[in-house]
């Protein structure tokens, strides 16, 4: 990163040119309406290199020397920057984010694309679209682990360009051992009338702002959008053409209740006082383990444990208990419309 680069903010939106640098972390971001703003390096990313200039003289050449060892150090901090890893992170959850510059002017702002890599892995990606002659790439690049990486802007005349999105890639390691995983290839069609509602920007547990979020793998899971034939159509069109009784009896199919627990304490317990956090914690993953003691045989069983959002650890603790004593059920996040990133769905195989 150095002067004159253009960079763009990780963490909310917008960005600016590169005027200079604070220290060894910090970088003051020229934004549109002139104001230098203060940044956390690790927290931008540059996506226009500054082009290369004559360098003019100055009566001043130890503020040149000055600016370029600072220029040198950062340098050197990305150098020094090491990744942590995390236990979730050994699956693969990747995911599309799509936020308005400005959201106040949502009928004339542009929009931002994010590709969220939320695991222990370098992907080398293609982000492409769907043309009339053929796929599109609209960025070709690498993301590093648990990192979110700009990767468009585009405004509303192109959304129709844009209905359709691929995103393919593969990942990896550097310098150590890993577990090979599959090579992805997954198309999304983009709702673009959600693009025109305010409410279809949701809060999120990557950006500050409201962004709307497409998963494309999680938990190594590809994500799936059923694609229909030509001939399962016409096939559909001829049983519809179909002449039926005029009176048909009512068939009642029975329905597998999903059975919905909340783990609040304030839900569990009629009083916390003199309780830790941990005898809470104990409280509330014995309540979860009574529960799945209670449905373990009941097939096809669908229970939702309502933990919240909060720092994780409760959710945390109920996948450990997941993956250890009860691997032959399957689970997945819940519905975020009714529960946002809040809960967790069992079903009992």
């Amino acid at each position: 990163m150095k002067i004159g680069d253009k960079v763009r903010f990780l963490n909310t939106t917008g960005g600016g040119i590169v005027k200079g640098f604070q220290g060894k972390d910090i970088v003051l971001v020229e934004d549109e309406e002139g104001f230098d703003i203060p940044v956390l390096i690790r927290e931008t990313v540059v996506i226009e290199p500054a082009k290369d200039v004559q360098v003019r003289q100055t009566s001043k050449p130890t503020e040149e020397l000055q600016q370029k060892a600072v220029i040198g150090k950062v340098e050197e901090q990305y150098e020094d920057y090491k990744i942590e890893e995390t236990k979730e992170g050994e699956q693969l959850s990747v995911y599309l984010a799509y936020l308005p510059v400005d959201i106040k002017s949502l009928s004339t702002t542009t929009f931002e694309c994010y590709l969220v890599n939320d695991s222990n892995y370098f992907l080398s990606f293609n982000y492409m679209s769907r043309a009339d002659e053929g796929w599109k790439s609209r960025n070709a690049a690498t993301i590093e682990p648990n990192t979110k990486l700009f990767i468009d802007e585009f405004d509303k005349s192109e959304l129709n360009d844009l209905e359709r999105v691929c995103l393919q890639f593969f990942a990896y390691k550097k310098d150590k051992a890993f577990a090979l995983k599959n090579s992805y290839s997954v198309e999304v069609h983009l709702d673009t009338v959600k693009f025109y509602k305010l409410h279809s920007f949701k809060e999120n547990d990557y950006f500050e702002d409201e962004a709307i979020i497409y998963p494309i793998v999680r938990r190594d899971l590809a994500e799936r959008e059923l694609i229909i034939s030509a001939e399962e159509i016409e096939k559909a069109m001829k049983q519809k053409e179909e002449k039926r009784p005029r009176i048909q009896p009512i068939e009642r199919k029975e329905k597998s209740a999903i059975l919905e627990i909340d783990l609040h304490a304030d839900e569990l317990l009629d009083n916390t006082n003199g309780l830790s956090s941990g005898d809470i914690l104990e409280y509330q993953l014995k309540k979860f383990n009574e529960i799945m003691e209670e449905n373990r045989r009941k097939k096809g069983q669908k229970i939702v444990f309502i933990h919240g959002k909060g720092d994780g650890v409760l959710k945390n603790a109920i996948l450990k208990e997941l993956n250890t004593k009860y691997k032959s059920v399957y689970y997945q996040d819940a519905s975020f419309r009714e529960y946002g990133y809040g809960a967790t769905m069992v079903t009992i195989k």
